[in-house]
């Protein structure tokens, strides 16, 4: 803190801007007039010395893996999980409920993905400060594997060790994908019992089948209008094929005709995994119970059902009607959501519980045993229900791996297929999140403390080659808020990164005529590169906006550093008039402090006030900005707490939990 609270004035200076200025029809930089009022509360909070406001912690992973066309995928983890709404469906007993639904947004967290270069991977990343673990998922030729890693120092160290035995002297490997109303996919390893998590559904089911000579899966959702899903297993991707109008707990993809085979209470339909048709429809005589359960072909095409009763056998009688033989002799002690033969043509059941149990049955006698999850009390616990599974095989035959650009990353690991030069890709915050820039205009004088002069949304693009070293960046951002009518630009520096690195900039909106670029794009006169993205926020608003930085040769994330990098303001178009970051340096355009009329609150020029406040904020997620003159500590009711403690107490003081927010003093 730089001066004791008793020497802060009791009344603070802010600049009001002359009446007769719009915001469109400004030409001349705006004279300001000065008024005194009273001084706002937020400004005796007590904030402990050297406390810079960040929300982001930088974070570099390094993987250590010798196998060659191996892709992992890096997410930020949380066991959180978050409201997704209330839904109304029948479960899979049929009773017909309204519930909040839940969901984990770990798969909406992808940070990066890569492949090992000479058997190493390592990126420097951001990540909000309250995260403290990572998810790694890593792909074999579609052999899903994953760990949770803590982050300790900063770091995360992983090394993949193969599991003794997996895949060696066989020909295919087995994974059991599984389904929840939760609306998440996840594949269980039967050798180990280890899941990973491999995407979230558009809708929760109790349905999954896969058609394994096309890798797809096809699901039913579990609510009206009960869309047929289809998920691609090599391209991670869902496609509604069309409302079949009914829901229930049994499918599986016959490959001799080709259909998919539904059932819900005792009756069995066909459909057409193409368009949803549905083309046959039987009767089932002799369910001693019609709830729950699953079907499953076995290798000679003789049909299994399993409902809350047990396990049938299904024989098609002369009348077009199936008879079912219960194998089971006595009540199971767990009702069977689902079931699959693995390629040994072993029975897999799944039981309805929160969190499931995986039994192995045998079909002929009925018997069975707890293989994974609490009842086989052999420390596997899945901690989720399992509400359908099917069976995923992988064949160990050699194939063709295409690369078509020739760089060395097989085409199903590269997201830059037919580019030599591109192949992945880091994202700051994360792919589908956006990070939040917010500024006060009225620096070095106090500002009102509600951060909307400017707020940007952002979301920042590190393009990488085969050998995970960046050669483009991509800036995407959009003005969300410009309460200040100066005015105002927006740039950012890469520090310790020299002009002359960069070949190209691209997508800068530079209309003011202060602003002097150089041939490659960047800013002229600068010691290290800066980049202008635009200089009126008054035109910005509310377009998406990609600004592309080009860099001559390769560089490592770690030397270049993290995103948003120096991100800083410019007042009104005085261009030596930057706002940055606590703590941040001004670029070599810039100067740390002018003579003003009243109060320079910043006369070290550090960018926070007399004790401790700062004139712009980063936050790591999609800020939702106070209203006009509504300081920060109104709106969120747990500012006050993370900046006095230092950070330490609600780290994520900005997200929607549960009375975080007042709402009516946010802008949405």
């Amino acid at each position: 803190m730089k001066n004791s609270k008793s020497t802060l004035l009791a009344a603070t200076i802010i600049f009001l801007l002359v009446t007769s200025c719009t915001k469109d029809s400004i030409s001349e930089v705006i004279v300001p007039e000065v008024v005194e009022v009273s001084e706002l509360a937020i400004e005796n909070l007590n904030i402990p010395n050297g406390f810079d406001f960040s929300t982001q912690q930088k974070v570099t992973v390094t993987i250590n893996d010798s196998k060659s066309n191996v892709k992992y995928d890096i997410y930020a983890y949380s066991d959180e999980k978050y409201f997704a709404g209330n839904e109304t469906y029948e479960t899979e007993g049929g009773e017909t409920v309204t519930e909040a639904v839940y969901k984990s947004d770990v798969l909406n967290k992808l940070i990066f993905s890569g492949v090992p270069y000479n058997g190493k991977l390592s990126q420097t990343i951001t990540l909000p400060k309250y995260y403290t673990k990572i998810y790694i998922r890593r792909n074999d030729n579609l052999k899903f594997s994953s760990s949770i890693e803590t982050i300790s120092n900063k770091k995360v160290d992983y090394t993949h060790s193969a599991i003794a035995g997996k895949s060696t002297g066989t020909k295919v490997d087995d994974y059991l994908y599984c389904v929840n109303g939760s609306a998440e996919l996840f594949q269980v390893d039967p050798v180990t019992g280890v899941y990973t998590y491999l995407s979230d559904m558009p809708m929760g089911s109790y349905t999954c089948a896969i058609d394994q000579a096309n890798k797809d899966l096809y699901s039913i959702g579990k609510s009206s209008p009960y869309p047929l899903m289809k998920y691609s297993i090599e391209n991670n991707t869902w496609e509604t094929v069309a409302n079949v109008q009914k829901g229930g707990p049994r499918l599986d993809y016959n490959y001799r005709d080709g259909l998919l085979y539904f059932s819900s209470g005792a009756t069995l339909y066909t459909y057409d995994p193409t368009n949803g048709n549905t083309l046959n429809t039987w009767k089932i005589n002799g369910l001693d119970s019609t709830s729950g359960g699953d079907l499953a072909f076995a290798d000679d095409g003789t049909l299994f059902m399993c409902t809350f009763s047990g396990l049938y056998k299904l024989v098609l009688n002369e009348n077009n009607e199936y008879d079912s033989t219960r194998i089971s002799a006595d009540n199971l002690p767990f009702q069977p959501t689902s079931m699959t033969f693995d390629s040994n043509q072993e029975l897999w059941l799944a039981n309805n519980s929160s969190s499931s149990d995986l039994i192995i049955m045998d079909t002929q006698t009925g018997g069975w045993q707890y293989n994974y999850g609490i009842s086989a009390n052999n420390n596997t616990n899945f901690e989720r229900t399992i509400n359908d599974l099917t069976t995923f095989r992988v064949y160990t035959e050699t194939v063709e791996d295409i690369d078509t650009d020739g760089d060395g990353i097989i085409d199903r690991d590269d997201e830059y297929p037919e580019d030599a030069n591109k192949a992945f890709e880091v994202f700051t915050p994360s792919k589908y999140g956006w990070g939040t820039i917010a500024f006060e205009d009225l620096w070095p004088s106090t500002g009102d403390y509600d951060f909307n002069d400017i707020a940007l949304n952002y979301k920042v693009i590190a393009v990488l080659n085969s050998q995970n070293l960046a050669v483009q960046l991509d800036f995407i951002y959009n003005v969300k808020a410009n309460g200040g009518s100066y005015i105002n630009g927006f740039g950012l520096e890469i520090e310790n990164f020299a002009p002359s690195l960069i070949e190209s900039v691209t997508g800068t909106v530079l209309t003011q005529n202060y602003i002097n670029v150089d041939a490659n794009g960047t800013e002229t006169g600068q010691e290290n590169a800066v980049v202008i993205l635009f200089d009126n926020m008054h035109t910005m608003k509310n377009k998406e906006t990609t600004v592309s930085i080009k860099f001559k040769a390769p560089v490592s994330t770690d030397d270049l550093g993290t995103a948003p990098f120096n991100p800083f303001m410019i007042v009104n178009r005085i261009r030596e008039k930057e706002v940055h970051l606590p703590n941040g340096h001004t670029t070599s355009l810039g100067k740390k402090s002018f003579d003003i009329e009243g109060i320079n609150r910043d006369a070290d020029g550090d960018y926070l006030t007399d004790n401790g406040l700062p004139w712009a904020i980063n936050i790591v997620h999609d800020f939702k900005v106070p209203k006009e003159k509504v300081t920060i500590d109104t709106a969120y009711n747990y500012f006050k707490q993370w900046a006095t403690s230092g950070g330490f107490e609600y780290a994520d003081w900005y997200k929607d939990s549960a009375g975080y927010r007042n709402e009516q003093y946010i802008d949405n």
